[in-house]
């Protein structure tokens, strides 16, 4: 059974379909797992054992009867604790929302029991998931796989850990700005950024409704499709016989390989070298619309964050982590023709995009340019915590300017991801390139 913790969530799957794994014993595992993991504390917020098992329990049924929903039926993942969840507290991360306890689930939640998946318990965040970092003091900042001492990147931070540490076979995050990519990339999993829109924000704690989105955080490209189609009850992209032979990348130059670190720069260079030996064409290319999209990110993402939050903010000022405060409070600088207008230039940067990439598969960055920070720098040091913080979600963020789908993947160093960002709604043909790159960059 121990071999279970770290199969991929579509492996589970098979398994149980072909009989040789039970839904019940198999939730009980990662529910143990759990419960003797030293850190578990720090990646759960709270375990959901009566409903994960009755969940199982109807999953086994099912299985009985030849009656599978999905491939995942029975297949215990984890949320995000910014997802609803009937009768059982979603709080956020922040001590604003502290017993707060909604009466229904999302309906990504909802969607993805109907397929059969079973909830395993919410996982910790960057607080009110407004930080990349996955750094949060005010609940808990859970461990990063490849460093004790550093964060494990945000927001979707227990998300992440909960794989990488095997307490989960798949996890739901959120993403705005990078919250499912970097603590994907940071901790060697699959992250894939959904399209804006494309999954209900229906009973999601919002941060900035126009960049929110839901996806998944997963051990391999196929879990991922198929734990896409679990939130939006779609069919999961057909991946058989993906290649990367004749298909055109876009390497972007422009702002994502600015102060790149050693380490990143290094790995995603060696990933370039897979991905063309594997036959793909590509193309170094500069996009100069992209230079004013990025600096509209903070009109942007702090005056909509600040509108949706600040009631409840500047009702309990004190409660909240200093730095997480003060980013939010930046909104009040803006007014309501500057916000507007800052929109209207996006627009336009968002065209000189699609006009600079027209004609390739992808477009690919370093998922991040740093690694991980260390935590307890990033309390002690305000300089390190507003360079660290500012460079870990500045390449993902391309891909919720420019309003993209975008997939992260393992490149084969620890802590290094590199990801791939195509047109909106096109998840099915970016994850079947995602299954072709994945084989070259193992």
């Amino acid at each position: 059974m121990s071999d279970w913790l770290t199969m991929t969530a579509s492996d589970l799957g098979r398994g149980i379909a072909d009989g040789r794994i039970d839904p019940v014993d198999l939730t009980q595992c990662y529910l143990d797992a759990i419960a003797d993991h030293g850190d578990r504390d720090r990646i759960y917020a709270r375990t959901t054992p009566q409903r994960a098992l009755a969940e199982a329990h109807t999953a086994r049924k099912r299985a009985g009867l030849g009656l599978r929903r999905s491939l995942l039926d029975g297949v215990p993942i984890s949320w995000k604790d910014n997802v609803d969840s009937a009768g059982i507290a979603t709080e956020g991360g922040s001590a604003l929302l502290s017993g707060r306890v909604p009466d229904r689930d999302a309906v990504a939640l909802a969607n993805a029991t109907a397929l059969g998946a079973v909830c395993l318990g919410k996982t910790h965040l960057s607080e009110l998931a407004f930080s990349g970092l996955g750094l949060n003091p005010i609940t808990e900042t859970p461990p990063c796989i490849n460093d004790a001492e550093a964060v494990p990147g945000g927001s979707s931070s227990g998300a992440a850990a909960s794989v990488a540490h095997g307490l989960a076979a798949g996890a739901i995050g959120s993403d705005t700005g990078g919250s499912v990519r970097i603590p994907a990339a940071w901790n060697d999993l699959v992250g894939l950024k959904t399209t804006s829109g494309r999954i209900s924000l229906e009973g999601i704690v919002p941060l900035c409704l126009k960049f929110d989105t839901v996806g998944p955080l997963a051990r391999s490209v196929e879990d991922a499709a198929q734990m896409l189609a679990l939130l939006d009850g779609g069919k999961p992209a057909d991946l058989r016989g993906a290649s990367l032979k004749g298909r055109r990348l876009a390497a972007l130059q422009t702002v994502a390989m600015d102060d790149l670190r050693d380490t990143p720069g290094a790995a995603y260079s060696d990933a370039l070298d897979k991905l063309a030996k594997a036959g793909a064409e590509i193309v170094h290319i500069e996009v100069p619309a992209l230079r004013d999209a990025m600096d509209l990110s903070a009109i942007l993402y702090t005056t909509e964050a600040y509108g949706l939050w600040r009631e409840v903010i500047e009702a309990r000022p004190d409660a909240m982590f200093a730095p997480i405060l003060e980013r939010f409070r930046g909104g009040k600088a803006f007014s309501g023709p500057e916000y507007v207008a800052a929109w209207a230039r996006l627009d336009a940067c968002r065209a000189g995009w699609d006009s600079a990439v027209a004609g390739y598969d992808a477009v690919l960055v370093p998922s991040s340019p740093n690694l991980p920070p260390n935590r307890e720098r990033l309390m002690s040091d305000d300089d390190y915590y507003v360079t660290e913080n500012l460079l870990t979600l500045r390449n993902t963020r391309i891909g919720n300017l420019m309003g993209l789908t975008a997939l992260t993947l393992p490149s084969g160093t620890p802590s290094c991801g590199i990801s791939f960002m195509a047109p909106p709604d096109t998840e099915e043909a970016l994850l079947r390139l995602g299954a072709a790159a994945e084989a070259a960059l193992t």
